[in-house]
């Protein structure tokens, strides 16, 4: 049986807010864009809190977002995963970045929880675009999932 060739674009819906489900697209990313494969994340939804300006008190937005399982909070699973060797969020952030990979934050997504779009991370630019923006980004021979 022939080997299946890998698609030449992974595109990712970063749907959950779940702080590992979120971390876990990036972790994805980061591994396609290293491998030569473009990709794209759409934040839309409650995804979208991980992409805000930092808190108040100048710890970053994604820290207070739910884990999905457990009862441990995001900045104890992200310590959690720095104590194993795994990379932490901000560190697969940076990385996605400095790679090259488009970050799409949902306009409607945005709208419906009256998220205003100035309030996003500066150091991670954002294309601006909604769904038709993001559905033509991809590539009928890429690959799509849904985070």
């Amino acid at each position: 049986m022939p080997a299946a060739s890998a698609p030449d674009r992974l595109s990712i819906v970063v749907f959950s807010g779940d702080f590992d489900r979120i971390h876990y697209a990036l972790v994805m990313a980061a591994a396609a864009v290293a491998s030569n494969t473009p990709v794209t994340l759409f934040f839309t939804m409650w995804a979208g809190r991980a992409l805000e300006r930092p808190l108040p008190d100048g710890s970053p937005a994604w820290s207070r977002l739910p884990v999905s399982q457990g009862a441990m909070t995001a900045a104890e699973m992200d310590a959690q995963f720095k104590a194993r060797g795994v990379a932490r969020f901000e560190e697969l952030l940076e990385a996605c970045v400095a790679l090259g990979v488009t970050f799409m934050v949902c306009e409607m997504g945005l709208k419906a929880l009256g998220m205003d779009p100035d309030g996003l991370r500066p150091d991670v630019p954002v294309a601006k675009g909604g769904v038709v923006t993001f559905l033509a980004d991809a590539s009928k021979d890429g690959a799509m999932i849904f985070v």
